[in-house]
């Protein structure tokens, strides 16, 4: 916001010293003025507003007819008015002209606004520019789009529905006004890479409108999340075959770390390192899991058990099944094979009994 002096150290205006407005919208100019001392009771209801580019007359506040109207009142020497339908051709430097019955009738010419028309409106500024905070933080993101025209400000709206909007209309140091809207929210694991945009939408005043966006991406740090275990190969394994457990988790920063742990009972013993474990599926007898960490925190997965398949079901079993068919008649078949079955869920019993210790087997 800026003063200059025109003419005698008495006679000023106030008005900003540039203003960009979208073509086929209104622009308000925001002004007021002084005069010397003898002329200000001559200020009253008899005076009139002009504005003018050059020696053009635009707006002429005693013409009912005329582009706009004076929002001011210049009794209080406020000259504030509004100029509608801007063009490309009304880019000019306009300044303002008062005229009373009685003096004074005064060109304010060394203070001059310049207004700028264009075909594509402002974009919004989003404050900060950048979104880079930890998992748990409260967050406020700032949307402005200026608002030249008071009668059609810009529309604000944002992408997400992320958490509490709050808008208003804020005056800048020279009296412009500017659109603004408040985000805030709290930032979650789940924002983390979400593209954030906010539109401004201007209405122009022959009902069509224009719209302009501008946007951020968070960056949100968070422990592991997520972690979990796959087993390849996924079933039932044979005694003493390898088994490969893999550890995954989402976060940011990536995961720094992994640890291995077997659970028996109360116990939490460690059994190796990194994202990927090789192990014999005889040797495990109780259930594991992983554990995943970064700069924020640890991840824990699910426990999880191999299921192993005992030698005796895969060949023993097998090889009486084909002697025994071999040797009967084959009305006899299904008969036999009631049988294996049964010798299977026996022979599975006595192992689970063996493995719990409540079975000694004499040899």
């Amino acid at each position: 916001f800026v003063s200059c002096v025109s003419g005698s150290a008495q006679f000023m205006t106030f008005m900003p010293q540039t203003i960009e407005v979208l073509s086929g919208s209104c622009v308000t100019i925001p002004c007021s003025f002084d005069v010397v001392d003898r002329y200000k009771s001559n200020v009253d209801e008899t005076c009139k507003a002009l504005w003018k580019y050059d020696q053009t007359v635009v707006f002429d506040s005693s013409n009912p007819q005329t582009r706009g109207h004076l929002t001011g009142n210049l009794k209080n020497r406020d000259c504030t008015t509004t100029l509608n339908n801007m063009k490309p051709e009304n880019s000019k430097k306009h300044f303002f002209r008062l005229e009373c019955n009685n003096d004074p009738k005064y060109d304010f010419t060394t203070r001059q606004v310049d207004i700028s028309v264009t075909d594509v409106p402002p974009t919004p500024t989003l404050t900060p520019s950048t979104l880079k905070v930890k998992e748990g933080t409260s967050v406020s993101l700032k949307c402005s789009a200026p608002a030249p025209c008071l009668s059609h400000p810009p529309a604000l709206t944002w992408s997400s529905s992320l958490g509490h909007i709050q808008e208003s209309l804020q005056e800048n140091l020279d009296r412009t006004k500017v659109q603004t809207s408040v985000l805030t929210f709290t930032a979650s694991h789940l924002h983390h890479r979400l593209e954030i945009s906010c539109t401004a939408v201007y209405n122009i005043q022959d009902g069509s409108s224009q719209s302009v966006s501008t946007s951020l991406t968070a960056d949100i740090s968070f422990p592991p999340k997520n972690t979990t275990v796959s087993v390849h190969p996924s079933g039932p394994v044979s005694e003493n075959s390898r088994v490969t457990l893999t550890c995954s988790s989402t976060a940011n920063p990536a995961v720094r770390s992994y640890t291995w742990y077997k659970a028996d009972g109360g116990r939490e013993d460690k059994i190796g390192t990194g994202n990927v474990l090789d192990i014999t599926a005889s040797e495990v007898s109780a259930t594991f899991f992983c554990k995943a960490e970064n700069d924020f925190g640890a991840g824990r997965s699910n426990t999880r058990q191999i299921e192993v398949q005992c030698m005796y079901q895969i060949s023993n079993l097998y090889v009486l099944y084909t002697l025994m068919v071999s040797q009967s008649r084959s009305s006899d078949q299904q008969e036999i094979l009631v049988t294996i079955l049964y010798l299977d869920m026996y022979l599975q019993s006595v192992v689970t009994s063996y493995k719990e210790g409540s079975l000694q087997l004499q040899m």
